[in-house]
């Protein structure tokens, strides 16, 4: 098994110019998405699916909420998180979804039969399907890339260096080092997200480091692999099924020994 690899996204540093979004699509030959105007926000992609496998969020914040008396923003590179847990991978019926060696999670599309069960496991809301066949798609973490000893085509785009790819072990400690930096700074709301292995999904393969609570960002704040009480439902199931074999048994039992009476 190869190094584990991710994504550490500062959103502190994110400008919001969407060349991730046009990187990705343009590697990956991710088909356009529409780009239509919402009248909610100058994000014209609107979120992430699966023609849209890097989405950049634009989020206003009145001056109230801004906390320096002006009008905010918000910009976060958003992407599948790589779950160490993956749920999706967990339902899938024909393997389409596996672990790459890097321990990313990436869907084999020409295997993908379409049944749409990843799309409610994933607890972040990302996996979708294509309207056109019905497939789904993801962020495979530009796993071709990987294989050719390349970063990934958003983080390589990336002016600011919002996007870093690498030893996921070295971005959570480079990672540290930024948020006490900005807490030096008086930037006390920073604070990791989807960094620490002991969370619901085991730790993310792609975490981010945001300015403000999970929910402004439109990410859950704490989130479950979906298939957690898999094998208890499975144990139930079992005992449910010997308890009722059991039960069948002796009604036929009790009908033959009366058969027998008669």
């Amino acid at each position: 098994m190869a190094e584990r690899m991710g994504f550490f996204t500062d959103t502190s540093i994110c400008i919001g110019c969407k060349a991730c979004e046009v990187a990705c699509k343009e590697w990956n030959d991710v088909p356009d998405d529409g780009f239509v105007f919402r009248a909610t926000s100058y994000d014209n992609t609107g979120s992430l699916g699966a023609d849209t496998w890097r989405h950049v969020a634009f989020i206003e914040r009145p001056s109230e909420e801004s906390g320096d008396g002006l009008d905010g923003w918000l910009m976060s590179s958003d992407v599948c998180k790589h779950c160490t847990h993956a749920a999706c991978l967990d339902v899938c019926p024909t393997g389409a979804l596996f672990h790459t060696e890097f321990e990313t999670v990436v869907v084999q599309a020409d295997v993908c039969n379409g049944c749409g069960y990843c799309v409610p496991a994933c607890p972040y809301g990302v996996i979708a399907r294509r309207e056109r066949d019905g497939r789904a798609f993801k962020c495979t973490m530009c796993y071709d890339r990987q294989l050719g000893g390349l970063e990934p085509a958003c983080a390589k785009a990336c002016p600011t260096d919002s996007i870093q790819f690498g030893p996921l072990d070295e971005l959570r400690a480079r990672a540290d080092e930024r948020v006490a930096t900005l807490h030096e700074q008086g930037r006390t709301d920073a604070r990791l997200y989807g960094a620490s292995p002991d969370d619901g999904v085991g730790g993310d393969g792609a975490f981010f480091l945001l300015l403000d609570e999970p929910e402004v960002y439109g990410l859950p704040p704490d989130p479950v692999v979906t298939t957690r009480d898999l094998p208890q439902m499975w144990r139930w199931a079992a005992g449910a099924a010997l308890s009722l074999t059991g039960v069948v048994a002796l009604s036929f039992l009790g009908f033959s020994d009366r058969g027998r009476g008669r």
